[in-house]
Protein backbone atom coordinates (compact mmCIF):
# COMPACT_ATOMS: atom_id res chain seq x y z
CA UNK A 1 0.00 0.00 0.00
CA UNK A 2 2.68 2.44 0.86
CA UNK A 3 4.77 1.99 -2.39
CA UNK A 4 1.54 2.18 -4.42
CA UNK A 5 0.41 5.67 -2.80
CA UNK A 6 3.88 6.34 -3.78
CA UNK A 7 3.99 5.73 -7.08
CA UNK A 8 0.62 7.31 -7.49
CA UNK A 9 1.35 10.43 -6.03
CA UNK A 10 4.73 10.96 -8.20
CA UNK A 11 2.67 10.05 -11.33
CA UNK A 12 -0.72 10.84 -11.39
CA UNK A 13 0.19 14.34 -12.89
CA UNK A 14 0.85 12.40 -15.95
CA UNK A 15 -2.61 11.40 -16.38
CA UNK A 16 -5.95 12.35 -17.35
CA UNK A 17 -7.47 11.29 -14.08
CA UNK A 18 -6.91 8.99 -11.21
CA UNK A 19 -8.32 7.19 -8.38
CA UNK A 20 -6.58 5.65 -5.52
CA UNK A 21 -9.56 3.36 -4.23
CA UNK A 22 -8.28 2.22 -0.38
CA UNK A 23 -8.92 -1.06 1.75
CA UNK A 24 -11.02 -2.00 -1.20
CA UNK A 25 -11.71 -5.86 0.59
CA UNK A 26 -13.72 -3.71 3.69
CA UNK A 27 -16.72 -2.72 0.99
CA UNK A 28 -16.60 -5.61 -0.90
CA UNK A 29 -20.71 -6.14 0.21
CA UNK A 30 -21.00 -2.46 -1.71
CA UNK A 31 -19.02 -2.87 -5.03
CA UNK A 32 -21.12 0.17 -6.27
CA UNK A 33 -20.21 2.25 -3.79
CA UNK A 34 -16.68 1.90 -5.05
CA UNK A 35 -17.69 2.05 -8.34
CA UNK A 36 -19.17 5.26 -7.71
CA UNK A 37 -15.95 6.24 -5.87
CA UNK A 38 -13.80 5.43 -8.89
CA UNK A 39 -16.00 7.52 -11.31
CA UNK A 40 -16.15 10.54 -9.11
CA UNK A 41 -12.51 10.51 -8.36
CA UNK A 42 -11.48 10.30 -12.15
CA UNK A 43 -14.05 13.00 -13.43
CA UNK A 44 -13.85 15.07 -10.34
CA UNK A 45 -17.33 14.95 -9.69
CA UNK A 46 -19.10 15.58 -6.09
CA UNK A 47 -21.88 12.20 -6.80
CA UNK A 48 -22.14 10.01 -9.29
CA UNK A 49 -25.10 7.83 -8.52
CA UNK A 50 -25.05 3.69 -9.14
CA UNK A 51 -28.03 1.60 -9.03
CA UNK A 52 -26.42 -1.29 -8.94
CA UNK A 53 -22.82 -2.81 -9.81
CA UNK A 54 -23.72 -4.01 -13.16
CA UNK A 55 -24.63 -0.20 -14.38
CA UNK A 56 -21.46 0.43 -12.69
CA UNK A 57 -19.68 -1.72 -14.70
CA UNK A 58 -21.39 -0.16 -17.98
CA UNK A 59 -20.51 3.29 -16.94
CA UNK A 60 -17.05 2.52 -16.16
CA UNK A 61 -16.40 0.90 -19.69
CA UNK A 62 -18.50 3.74 -21.42
CA UNK A 63 -17.24 6.57 -19.96
CA UNK A 64 -13.62 5.93 -18.83
CA UNK A 65 -12.66 4.01 -22.51
CA UNK A 66 -11.30 6.97 -24.08
CA UNK A 67 -9.90 8.14 -20.83
CA UNK A 68 -5.57 7.47 -19.85
CA UNK A 69 -5.95 7.08 -15.99
CA UNK A 70 -3.79 5.88 -13.31
CA UNK A 71 -6.25 3.74 -10.68
CA UNK A 72 -4.99 1.79 -7.76
CA UNK A 73 -7.23 -0.86 -6.18
CA UNK A 74 -6.01 -1.02 -2.58
CA UNK A 75 -6.15 -4.36 -0.72
CA UNK A 76 -7.97 -6.99 -3.00
CA UNK A 77 -9.49 -10.52 -1.54
CA UNK A 78 -11.93 -11.52 -3.94
CA UNK A 79 -11.80 -11.99 -8.02
CA UNK A 80 -15.34 -10.39 -7.74
CA UNK A 81 -13.80 -6.97 -6.71
CA UNK A 82 -11.82 -7.08 -9.74
CA UNK A 83 -14.43 -7.78 -12.35
CA UNK A 84 -16.29 -4.97 -10.92
CA UNK A 85 -13.75 -2.19 -11.10
CA UNK A 86 -11.27 -3.39 -13.86
CA UNK A 87 -12.07 -6.67 -15.13
CA UNK A 88 -10.74 -5.69 -19.09
CA UNK A 89 -7.66 -3.94 -20.02
CA UNK A 90 -10.48 -2.29 -23.13
CA UNK A 91 -12.64 -0.37 -20.14
CA UNK A 92 -9.73 2.14 -19.95
CA UNK A 93 -7.93 4.46 -22.12
CA UNK A 94 -4.75 3.81 -24.25
CA UNK A 95 -1.80 4.29 -21.50
CA UNK A 96 -3.70 3.82 -18.47
CA UNK A 97 -2.19 1.87 -15.38
CA UNK A 98 -4.20 -0.23 -13.00
CA UNK A 99 -1.80 -1.25 -9.57
CA UNK A 100 -3.28 -3.39 -7.31
CA UNK A 101 -1.88 -4.54 -4.36
CA UNK A 102 -3.18 -8.18 -2.41
CA UNK A 103 -1.92 -10.53 -0.60
CA UNK A 104 -3.37 -12.93 -2.69
CA UNK A 105 -0.88 -13.52 -6.13
CA UNK A 106 -3.56 -16.52 -7.01
CA UNK A 107 -6.16 -13.43 -7.69
CA UNK A 108 -3.34 -11.57 -9.83
CA UNK A 109 -2.76 -14.91 -12.19
CA UNK A 110 -6.83 -15.21 -12.77
CA UNK A 111 -6.76 -11.75 -13.73
CA UNK A 112 -4.28 -12.21 -16.06
CA UNK A 113 -1.98 -9.01 -14.93
CA UNK A 114 0.88 -7.96 -16.79
CA UNK A 115 3.42 -7.32 -13.89
CA UNK A 116 3.80 -9.11 -10.49
CA UNK A 117 6.27 -7.03 -8.28
CA UNK A 118 6.73 -9.15 -4.80
CA UNK A 119 7.37 -6.38 -2.33
CA UNK A 120 10.66 -8.06 -0.23
CA UNK A 121 9.93 -8.26 3.44
CA UNK A 122 12.26 -5.55 5.57
CA UNK A 123 14.46 -7.81 7.95
CA UNK A 124 15.25 -6.17 11.31
CA UNK A 125 18.19 -4.50 10.83
CA UNK A 126 16.17 -2.22 8.56
CA UNK A 127 12.75 -1.74 10.23
CA UNK A 128 15.21 -0.60 12.78
CA UNK A 129 16.68 1.64 11.39
CA UNK A 130 13.40 3.04 9.33
CA UNK A 131 11.42 3.34 12.45
CA UNK A 132 14.09 5.28 13.87
CA UNK A 133 14.14 7.93 10.94
CA UNK A 134 10.54 8.73 11.65
CA UNK A 135 10.81 8.42 15.30
CA UNK A 136 14.57 9.91 16.19
CA UNK A 137 15.46 11.59 12.69
CA UNK A 138 18.42 9.29 12.34
CA UNK A 139 19.33 5.92 11.48
CA UNK A 140 19.49 4.38 14.82
CA UNK A 141 17.53 4.71 17.90
CA UNK A 142 18.86 7.58 20.62
CA UNK A 143 20.65 6.55 24.05
CA UNK A 144 18.25 5.12 26.48
CA UNK A 145 15.34 4.18 23.66
CA UNK A 146 16.92 1.21 22.51
CA UNK A 147 15.02 -1.51 24.28
CA UNK A 148 11.62 0.72 23.83
CA UNK A 149 12.22 0.73 19.83
CA UNK A 150 13.31 -2.95 19.89
CA UNK A 151 9.53 -3.98 21.51
CA UNK A 152 7.80 -1.09 19.36
CA UNK A 153 9.02 -3.53 15.97
CA UNK A 154 8.83 -6.36 17.39
CA UNK A 155 4.84 -5.73 18.08
CA UNK A 156 4.02 -4.15 14.66
CA UNK A 157 5.90 -6.98 13.26
CA UNK A 158 8.29 -5.62 10.95
CA UNK A 159 5.41 -3.44 8.09
CA UNK A 160 6.86 -0.66 7.16
CA UNK A 161 3.72 1.37 7.21
CA UNK A 162 3.38 1.14 11.07
CA UNK A 163 6.74 1.54 11.64
CA UNK A 164 6.24 5.07 9.96
CA UNK A 165 3.35 6.29 11.36
CA UNK A 166 4.56 4.79 15.14
CA UNK A 167 7.62 6.10 14.34
CA UNK A 168 5.93 9.62 13.56
CA UNK A 169 3.89 9.65 16.41
CA UNK A 170 6.52 8.82 18.83
CA UNK A 171 8.93 11.46 18.08
CA UNK A 172 10.49 13.81 20.80
CA UNK A 173 7.76 12.20 23.21
CA UNK A 174 8.97 11.16 26.62
CA UNK A 175 9.60 7.70 27.45
CA UNK A 176 6.50 7.46 29.51
CA UNK A 177 4.52 8.20 26.38
CA UNK A 178 6.07 5.59 24.80
CA UNK A 179 5.51 3.09 27.25
CA UNK A 180 1.88 3.92 27.56
CA UNK A 181 1.27 3.55 23.41
CA UNK A 182 3.53 0.39 23.92
CA UNK A 183 0.80 -0.95 26.42
CA UNK A 184 -2.19 0.41 23.74
CA UNK A 185 -0.53 -1.32 21.19
CA UNK A 186 -0.15 -4.62 22.34
CA UNK A 187 -3.85 -5.10 23.65
CA UNK A 188 -5.17 -3.80 20.13
CA UNK A 189 -2.64 -4.43 17.81
CA UNK A 190 -4.56 -7.18 15.93
CA UNK A 191 -7.31 -4.26 15.06
CA UNK A 192 -4.03 -1.63 13.99
CA UNK A 193 -2.14 -4.28 12.02
CA UNK A 194 -5.09 -5.89 9.85
CA UNK A 195 -6.28 -2.23 9.22
CA UNK A 196 -2.64 -0.66 8.62
CA UNK A 197 -4.59 2.81 9.37
CA UNK A 198 -3.12 3.96 12.63
CA UNK A 199 -3.97 7.68 13.17
CA UNK A 200 -1.92 10.10 14.58
CA UNK A 201 -4.75 12.15 16.51
CA UNK A 202 -6.27 9.13 17.73
CA UNK A 203 -4.10 7.85 19.29
CA UNK A 204 -3.07 10.40 20.99
CA UNK A 205 -6.50 10.97 22.33
CA UNK A 206 -6.87 7.86 23.42
CA UNK A 207 -3.52 8.90 25.92
CA UNK A 208 -5.18 11.78 26.91
CA UNK A 209 -8.14 10.01 28.37
CA UNK A 210 -5.88 7.42 30.22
Amino acid sequence: TTIAKAVYNVNIDKFEGGSFLADVRKHSQEPKLIQEQLLCDILREKKIKIGHCDEGINMIQKILRGKRVLVVLDDIDELGQLEALARMHDWFGLGSRIIITTRNEHLLNIHKVNVIYKVPILDYNESRQLFSWHAFEQCSPKEGYEELSAKVIDNVGMLPLALKVLGSFLCDKSSSTWEKSLKKLRSSSNEILKNLRISFEGLYSNEDKD
